[in-house]
């Protein structure tokens, strides 16, 4: 009985909310492989299952983020990235536009601000849907798909931009549910379901192209082996952190005098987490998306597509500037060094061997020697899939599955779910997750 594992059953609450956060999923998964109206899944898988045997790195990418909806054609299909990418977008706007800054910091201010996220998030479904339709149709003009459309393509378009429109805004009120009455992180529960459930396949495939003399098992063995010595340094990292001593001052509140205390203030090596790779991935979607599905019809968007292409240099040059951006920039929004000067000299504390009026300066200094390599870090990790497709020749369904990415978003929100997990069981008085209880979330 003394097993967390089972604590965590013989507690009603966190019973429930386990409960709750694996039908939500479950819903997701049926989502993914329920198809839009209008499509015919025959050719479609036909179509698909050619393209796989030449590899076809758009779709492994968007499949990798929509947990094999795009090539589904699910109603799913755009995943919860319109969301997170009008999410930077609005983030963006609170810095560029004081009137929206103002907006949220006042009662109600938040409201409406993810009211607005919300009708950003239709105006981009709209965008992405309208260019999967063309994408849908300039499939239709391959050979022996004349049938894929089952529906005249005005009809069919508008019926596929309602349906997948409708998919990603049920997808996004889906993740709130699961943060507010599941087990919390509920958008990047539902990006780590995805990539969890596309893992058995790339695995099969992966044992398939060994026995059929494609891959060589010693390069599989040793991009294994690498796989597992980043789990265990992204393990490390994330939990790696730098302490700020404060000290604070005697002082007087009513009738009562409060003692001098000294605690710290716990900087991470990595304070974003993940966020700067998902951030900066769903920036990159959103452009690749929009070329490689029209660019059939539009030469210049054409030859966006081959420039933006997932494994290309510009692609992954881009990628690490965005992630280095992300994680400054969200490391800023999150730990404020003016607020948080501000509040230790109100409540009269120090920070030893620092001048009250320098604190602000000595924590910037701080956090941007903390960033720096933890975003040049992050930036490493995110490529190894390129890397491993230069380097060993492994095809992009499965080197974007078990590669950085992929490992930096399950691992992290792994980490992320058991601090909660722990943290409930805390409340409840029962023993943690871990012996020591030393987890510590990302703060999603």
């Amino acid at each position: 009985m003394a097993n967390p594992l089972i604590g965590i059953f013989r507690v009603k609450e966190l019973r429930e909310r386990i409960f709750f956060t694996f039908i939500m999923l479950v819903v997701f998964r049926i989502g993914t492989v329920l198809p839009v109206p209008g499509i015919n899944v025959h050719d479609l898988n036909v179509y698909f299952q050619s393209q796989q045997n030449s590899g076809n790195a758009f779709v492994d990418y968007l499949d990798f983020f929509a947990g094999g909806a795009f090539s589904n054609f699910s109603v799913f299909m755009l995943g919860i990235m319109p969301y997170i990418s009008m999410s930077i977008i609005m983030q963006l706007l609170l810095i560029v536009f004081p009137s929206l800054k103002k907006l949220s910091q006042e009662e109600g201010g938040r409201k409406k601000i993810h009211m607005y996220q919300r009708y950003g998030t239709v105006v981009v479904c709209l965008i992405q849907s309208f260019a999967v339709t063309q994408y849908a149709q300039s499939i239709s003009r391959s050979p022996n798909m004349e049938h894929l459309l089952m529906l005249p393509l005005v009809p069919f378009s508008l019926l596929a931009m309602l349906t997948v429109t409708v998919g990603t805004l049920l997808l996004m009120w889906m993740g709130e549910q699961i943060t507010k009455r599941g087990i919390g992180n509920g958008i990047s529960l539902l990006i780590f379901a995805g990539i969890v459930a596309r893992l058995p396949h790339a695995l099969w495939q992966l044992v398939a192209m060994v026995r059929s003399g494609d891959l060589n098992i010693v390069s599989v063995m040793v991009v294994f082996v690498m796989f597992v010595a980043v789990v265990a340094l992204v393990v490390f990292e994330q939990q790696g952190q730098r302490k700020i001593p404060v000290n604070y001052a005697k002082r007087v509140v009513g009738r009562r005098m409060y003692g001098a205390q000294n605690t710290y203030i716990p900087f991470k090596i990595n304070p974003s987490g993940v966020i700067p790779v998902i951030f900066a991935s769903s920036i990159l979607t959103f452009p690749l998306q929009i070329a490689s599905t029209i660019g059939g019809n539009v030469p210049w968007l054409a030859a966006v597509s081959r420039v933006l292409a997932p494994h290309g240099l510009l692609y992954n040059v881009l990628y690490v500037l965005l992630i280095i951006f992300f994680a400054y920039f969200y490391t800023q929004v999150s730990l404020n060094p003016i607020e948080i000067a501000k509040n230790i000299r109100e409540n009269g504390g120090s920070i030893p061997g620092i001048r009250a009026e320098h604190i602000e300066k000595y924590l910037t200094k701080i956090l941007n020697r903390i960033v720096l390599p933890g975003s040049l870090y992050l930036a490493l990790i995110a490529i190894i899939p390129s890397l491993v497709q230069w380097a060993f020749n492994f095809p992009s369904s499965i080197s974007y599955l078990m590669g950085g990415t992929s490992l930096l978003i399950l691992v992290g929100v792994d980490l992320d779910t058991m601090s909660q997990v722990e943290s409930l069981l805390k409340m409840h008085n029962h023993e943690g997750l871990t012996k020591h209880g030393r987890l510590r979330g990302r703060n999603l």
